[in-house]
């Protein structure tokens, strides 16, 4: 296997803001705040009307809270506003935030950083095959040798993720090279991944070794042109992974969700950095 405020955004106060495109509708997306020092004010930020908020009732935790059920992607909600070498431009250099450096495979030597900017982390990897989580035909133990019938983090049902038809990334389990938690990722955070001028946005929705990076579920290779095989599949360099903080999508399996979510968060991001 390999919030202060928690911002509910539906479709419709989405499309009041005018900060999100009106096709989506797959889902719940959260901005939290919570525990979070006070950060410097920067010019533009994605700003969203004042009744798409609501607040959790006291002790009750966002992710007991009833989700609607996710659809798939409208055709004219995908990436695509937001390109990949415009990405790329910004993370060119790295701010190294990790106490040391990541395998991206067990024989290799460690090399990679995880890196930060404002309201973001990154880093740059290959991409190996995570087909762990729900049974289905590409993802099986006949399939993939080292196939786990579970993910760190659960569907709306509680059920694990299906790698086949979901977009998401693997980060490394907590260590003294780098906890994810500490900078505001966890289960159903939003991230970029970028490969050969295409942008995929997905969810971190696994965890993997805690001395690897770089991994990626099934249908997120598949997304981006990757061979998804998990015995021979997946891209030995070439890929970027942008993590964006305090961001959670609900229900996580929305990848409708996630688009939409991604699109606005690069677009903050960009303005930003």
């Amino acid at each position: 296997m390999r919030t202060l405020a928690l911002a509910t955004v539906s479709g419709a106060a989405l499309l009041a803001s005018g900060s999100l495109t009106p096709a989506a509708r797959g889902g719940t997306v959260f901005r939290s705040d919570a525990d979070m020092p006070a950060r410097k004010a920067y010019s533009a930020p994605v700003r969203l009307a004042s009744a798409a908020y609501s607040r959790p009732a006291p002790g009750e935790d966002s992710s007991d809270a009833a989700s609607p059920a996710p659809t798939p992607v409208p055709a004219d909600v995908r990436e695509g506003s937001v390109g990949a070498a415009e990405l790329l431009a910004k993370v060119s250099a790295c701010k190294q935030i990790s106490n040391g450096f990541y395998r991206t495979d067990e024989g290799a030597s460690p090399s990679v950083p995880v890196c930060g900017m404002n309201g973001a982390v990154f880093w740059k990897a290959d991409l190996d095959i995570d087909c762990d989580g729900e049974v289905t035909k590409a993802c099986n133990a006949d399939t993939d040798p080292s196939f786990q019938g579970d993910t760190a983090f659960h569907t709306s049902g509680d059920r694990p993720l299906d790698a086949a038809e979901l977009p998401y990334v693997v980060v490394p389990s907590r260590s003294s090279v780098w906890d994810f938690s500490t900078a505001g990722i966890k289960g159903g955070s939003v991230a970029a991944v970028i490969h050969a001028g295409k942008v995929e946005y997905t969810v971190v929705g696994d965890t993997g070794p805690a001395g690897i990076i770089g991994e990626a579920s099934y249908a997120a290779a598949e997304a981006l042109g990757i061979d998804p095989d998990p015995k021979s599949g997946g891209a030995e360099s070439g890929v970027t992974y942008i993590l964006f903080k305090d961001s959670v999508v609900a229900p996580i399996e929305s990848h409708g969700a996630a688009v939409t979510a991604g699109e606005a968060l690069a677009k903050e991001f960009l303005r930003n950095n």
